[in-house]
C-alpha cells in the first residue's frame, strides 16, 4: 500500500517532540550490563534449535574516519594513521571467526551491512581480506538476490574502486552527500564537490549495482529554502534509487563535534519544517514514494515494492527489503539482534581489543525480550513498516482481545484521532495521509516504557 502523505504545518509543529525511531523495540536505554556473554550464547544457541533457523544478517562497524564532520553524532575515530586500520580488520577477523562457530554453517548470511565511520576509510585489498573472512566463516549467499550494502563517503573512492566493491559481492551502495552547498559545507566541514558524487553514482550504474541510495540532511547551518532547493535539484538529476532526507539533531552539550558549528549560523526552527515541506514536495512531485522515516524510493526500487506488497521489514539499519533475520553485530558499537535478545559491544576500541585478546566476545550491554516486548515489537514494526495495525492478526496470534489488551495505547490516541493522525475502527489502527511524518508519535503509544524521563534520550519526531 503506497503512502500517501499530508504536510499539515501546524499539527507537525504541535507533534514535534522527541521519542524512539524504533530501530528496535525495546530501544537501546532499556539495554542494560547484567545481560553478558552467557546470554547472548544462549540466545544463539536458541535460535540455532528453531524449528525454522533465521538467516543470518552481519554489521560490521568501521570507526575510522579521516576528517571530522562537525554534524556527525556516530561513534567515529578521527585518523591519518592508516596502520590502526590494519590493527583493527585483524581483531575484526578474529571476532568474525568467534561469533561464526555459535551460528550453525547450515544458516546462510543473506544480509550484510558496513557503517562506520567510513567503510572506506579501508582499502579494497582490506575490504577484499575481509570478504574472504567472512565467506570462510559463514554460509555467504553467493547468489545476487543478497542485500550486501556499504556506506560510501565519495570523497574516500575512486570510480574504479566502485568496480571492486561490486566484484566482492556488494549490490547496495549508499552515497554521504548531506548538501551540495559550499557555504554549508564549509560550515560543517565537509567539502565535497557535486562532480565527485555524480561521477561515483554514474560508476555504481555501469557496475550495474541494484540500488543507489544518497544521504541528504536538512537543518544544517547556513543552509536556506533556495540552497536546498539547488541541492535537491541536483540530486533528483542524479536519479538515485533511494533517498534519504534526515533531520540533523543539534545537540553541542552531548556531542562535541557539534560545538564547532557557529550558533549564529543555525537556522531558525520555522526554517527546518520548510526545508522539510521543501524535500517532501519536489521528490513526490519527481516520482519518488515516500517510505517512512526519512526515506524515499523510485517506484520500481526494491523498497517501494516491499512497502507496496507488505513485505518491508525494519532493523538497527532502517527498512530493509529481507525477512526477519538473525542479526550479528561485529565490530565496536555494534548492534545485534538474536533471537529474542538485543546486545551491543563496547563502545571504546580499547576495551574491544582487551576482551577479544582474553578470548570474550566484546558484548557490554543487552537485553532479553519478555512475551509483552515481542508483541509490541511486532505491533510497532507493522505500524512503522504497514502503515496499519491488524487487529485480528495479533488476537490470532497471541490470544489477546486487542483493544482489552492496548487499552491504554488506544486511550493514548485520542488526540491524534481527533487530529486526523490516525483512523480506529473495529478490526484495525490506520495511520492516515495527515499522520504519515508523526509515524513515531503513534507508535510511542505502543511503548511500555516510555515514561517522561526517558523522552529526553531521543531526537525529535519530525
Amino acid at each position: 500500500m503506497t503512502q500517501k502523505i499530508s504536510f499539515n504545518r501546524a499539527l507537525i509543529e504541535k507533534y514535534d517532540r522527541p521519542g524512539p525511531r524504533y530501530t528496535s523495540y525495546p530501544t537501546a536505554p532499556q539495554f542494560h550490563q547484567a545481560f553478558a556473554m552467557d546470554d547472548y550464547q544462549a540466545a544463539a544457541k536458541a535460535s540455532n534449535a528453531a524449528a525454522e533457523p533465521k538467516c543470518l544478517s552481519v554489521y560490521i562497524h568501521i570507526p575510522f574516519c579521516k576528517s571530522l564532520c562537525y554534524y556527525c553524532a556516530c561513534n567515529k575515530i578521527i585518523t591519518h594513521k592508516t596502520e590502526r586500520a590494519v590493527e583493527y580488520l585483524e581483531y575484526l577477523k578474529r571476532e568474525i571467526a568467534m561469533q561464526a562457530a555459535l551460528f550453525d554453517k547450515s544458516r546462510k548470511l543473506t544480509q550484510l551491512h558496513l557503517g562506520g565511520g567510513t567503510p572506506t576509510y579501508l582499502t579494497s585489498e582490506q575490504l577484499e581480506d575481509l570478504m574472504n573472512t567472512l565467506r570462510t566463516s559463514f554460509n555467504l549467499d553467493d547468489s545476487d538476490d543478497h542485500e550486501f550494502s556499504l556506506e560510501v563517503d565519495p570523497r574516500t573512492v575512486a570510480p574504479m574502486q566502485i568496480h571492486q566493491l561490486r566484484a566482492l559481492g556488494f549490490n547496495r551502495l549508499s552515497f554521504g552527500v548531506q548538501d551540495f552547498d559550499e557555504a554549508v559545507q564549509a560550515a560543517v566541514n565537509r567539502l565535497q564537490s557535486e562532480e565527485q558524487t555524480r561521477e561515483l553514482v554514474q560508476a555504481a550504474r555501469e557496475a550495474q549495482f541494484k540500488s543507489v541510495s544518497v544521504d541528504l540532511i536538512y537543518g544544517l547551518p547556513l543552509q536556506t529554502i533556495q540552497s536546498f532547493d539547488v541541492t535537491l535539484s541536483k540530486i533528483i538529476d542524479m536519479r538515485p534509487d533511494r533517498i534519504a532526507a534526515y533531520s540533523y539533531a543539534h545537540l553541542p552539550d552531548l556531542v562535541r563535534a557539534q560545538r564547532l558549528i557557529r550558533p549564529q549560523d543555525m537556522p531558525p526552527p520555522e526554517r527546518k519544517l520548510e526545508l522539510l515541506e521543501l524535500t517532501i514536495e519536489r521528490l513526490t512531485s519527481a516520482g519518488y514514494i515516500y517510505i517512512g522515516m526519512d526515506h524515499f524510493a523510485l517506484p520500481d526500487d526494491e523498497l517501494a515494492q516491499a512497502r507496496e506488497n507488505g513485505t518491508l521489514q525494519r532493523n538497527f539499519q532502517g527498512y530493509s527489503t529481507h525477512a526477519d533475520c538473525d542479526l550479528i553485530g561485529i565490530g565496536v558499537s555494534s548492534i545485534g539482534k538474536v533471537g529474542d535478545s538485543y546486545s551491543q559491544s563496547v563502545k571504546e576500541l580499547s576495551q574491544y581489543y582487551a576482551r577479544l585478546d582474553s578470548g570474550m566476545l566484546p558484548i557490554h550491554r543487552g537485553y532479553n525480550l519478555s512475551e509483552d516486548d515481542v508483541l509490541r515489537r511486532e505491533v510497532i514494526l507493522d505500524l512503522m513498516c504497514q502503515g496499519r495495525i491488524d487487529f485480528r492478526k495479533f488476537e490470532d496470534s497471541y490470544g489477546i482481545e486487542f483493544k482489552s489488551y492496548f487499552a491504554d495505547a488506544l486511550d493514548q490516541l485520542a488526540e491524534p484521532v481527533a487530529d486526523g493522525l490516525v483512523a480506529i475502527n473495529d478490526s484495525e489502527l490506520l495511520l492516515l495521509p495527515e499522520g504519515q511524518l508523526m509515524l513515531r508519535n503513534v507508535a510511542m503509544a505502543f511503548d511500555a516504557y516510555l515514561g517522561a524521563e526517558q523522552k529526553g534520550n531521543f531526537s525529535r519526531t519530525v
